[in-house]
């Protein structure tokens, strides 16, 4: 639970230490999603499995074209799928290490978080994170109609190699790497030039984002359309994490799964899971469709 000087406590009204929250924070989130659940429970499971037929054929015909190129793009033309509603991205958890300030530190309003490439630091610090080339598409619709959502303000940011997240965990403090603020173009699509993020204990790779009304919002940290997160694919993971500098990963990543994680597990995120192009030579490039 929460007080009201915005600390995270248990029952007992002691505090719970930060390298904690973040189970708090996950488990609160399944909890309220697994309600949701309930509620539709009685929906066709024909139907879910339609959806994720036509999902993979288009996917599979979209990285064939671009399996040798990271730059292309991953997805089908943007404007064919303007007219076709689409499944709402399932709200997630931003966990305890957002930077926007919620919990804590707050980066949003910092000079130099509009960009995009989110490799570096910015302001006090240059220091560059180090790891596998991975641009990252985003593409904004909304959920009712499919259109692309011009102009809407995205928030991105995961971990670094190592499995750190910048401005919170221990030696990265110092560092605001790895995070940075976008608007959508007229196709709904923020790119993103970053590196591969590491598999940390305990989760499946992942990216977090947040989808604001525009930028000016976001760097407000004014009200939040939707934030969830975007799953990487085994396949990719395992071909990164074979590479000098993911070792922590090789490990971390024998020990979870994509069904039994805590953030993806109840649908095996079908909703969230990245199309995949490119190599570890070339650099990868995912990208992701998200109802809002």
């Amino acid at each position: 639970m929460r007080d009201d000087d915005t600390r995270w406590t248990d029952e007992r009204g002691h505090v719970i230490d930060e390298d904690h929250r973040g189970l708090v924070y996950d488990i609160r989130t399944l909890i309220d999603r697994r309600r949701a659940l309930g509620i539709f429970g009685g929906v066709a499971l024909t139907s879910l499995l339609a959806a994720c037929g036509a999902k993979t054929e288009a996917d599979a015909s979209a990285t064939a074209s671009t399996a040798d190129d990271p730059t292309a793009s991953a997805t089908a033309n943007p404007t064919d799928e303007a007219s076709a509603p689409l499944t709402e991205v399932p709200g997630e958890t931003g966990g305890p290490y957002p930077g926007d300030g919620s919990n804590g530190v707050n980066v949003l309003d910092d000079s130099g978080i509009v960009r995009s490439d989110i490799r570096a630091s910015f302001g006090s610090s240059t220091t560059v994170a180090q790891g596998v080339p991975l641009t990252i598409a985003l593409t904004v619709r909304d959920a009712a109609t499919g259109a692309a959502l011009a102009g809407r303000g995205v928030y991105l940011w995961h971990c670094d190699r190592d499995g750190g997240y910048s401005l919170y965990s221990e030696g990265v403090e110092s560092e605001n790497y790895l995070r940075g603020v976008q608007a959508t173009d007229e196709q709904g699509t923020v790119t993103f030039t970053s590196i591969y993020p590491a598999c940390y204990s305990g989760r499946w790779p992942h990216i977090h984002f947040e989808v604001y009304d525009d930028v000016d919002t976001a760097v407000a940290s004014g009200p939040i359309v939707k934030t969830s997160q975007i799953a990487l694919p085994d396949e990719a993971n395992a071909a990164v994490y074979a590479t000098t500098g993911y070792e922590r990963s090789v490990q971390n990543a024998a020990r979870v799964s994509l069904q039994g994680d805590m953030v993806f597990g109840d649908d095996g995120g079908i909703h969230q899971m990245a199309t995949m192009s490119g190599s570890v030579a070339a650099g990868y490039r995912a990208a992701l469709t998200i109802g809002v």
